[in-house]
């Protein structure tokens, strides 16, 4: 069988490549790349912190550069390959671009808008659906989010006995 990457496996470790920076910022490790005629067109992370900004999320950062790249706001043709399930803000501009596909490596239960909590990249109602693969590197995107959250909580855990113990020199 040998060790081939789909096309699929290997655009979705382009968008690996992009969690793990901003896992590298503290950021939650998702990233995003889209693609047109077989090129990376767009590119992104999560800067939400980094940046103070609610709309930074992955999807929406590749999104914007994606679309500066075709000189249009409509990303027909384009796939998404996206290391976790986009949130409702992601899913509507996903929709609202236009993007012909979208492949995630896991599943949010808890926010995810493409199948967990709703499928809003595949609703009717709306004027276009979106083509949807799940489960491509789930397991590899899905750990790394596991490890982030569990160091996440480490921190907060000593932040908090640091602040209870009296070391200001730990406030900012």
């Amino acid at each position: 069988m040998g060790n081939r990457l789909t096309e699929e496996e290997r655009y979705m470790r382009e968008a690996v490549k992009q969690a793990k920076k901003a896992y590298a910022l503290g950021e939650v490790p998702i990233g995003c790349v889209i693609v047109y005629e077989g090129k990376i067109i767009g590119r992104g992370y999560n800067r939400r912190n980094t940046d103070k900004n609610t709309l930074a999320h992955a999807e929406i950062t590749a999104i914007r550069k994606a679309s500066k790249v075709i000189g249009d706001w409509r990303l027909e043709g384009c796939t998404m390959y996206v290391t976790l399930e986009p949130c409702q803000m992601c899913a509507g501009a996903i929709v609202q671009a236009r993007i012909s596909k979208v492949v995630m490596a896991c599943m949010n239960p808890k926010a995810g808008c493409a199948g967990s909590v709703l499928n809003i990249l595949d609703m009717p109602a709306f004027n276009h659906q979106v083509e949807i693969v799940r489960g491509i590197l789930e397991e590899e995107c899905s750990q790394m989010l596991k490890v982030f959250f569990k160091e996440l909580r480490v921190r907060n855990k000593a932040e908090k006995d640091r602040l209870r113990s009296g070391d200001t020199a730990a406030i900012k």
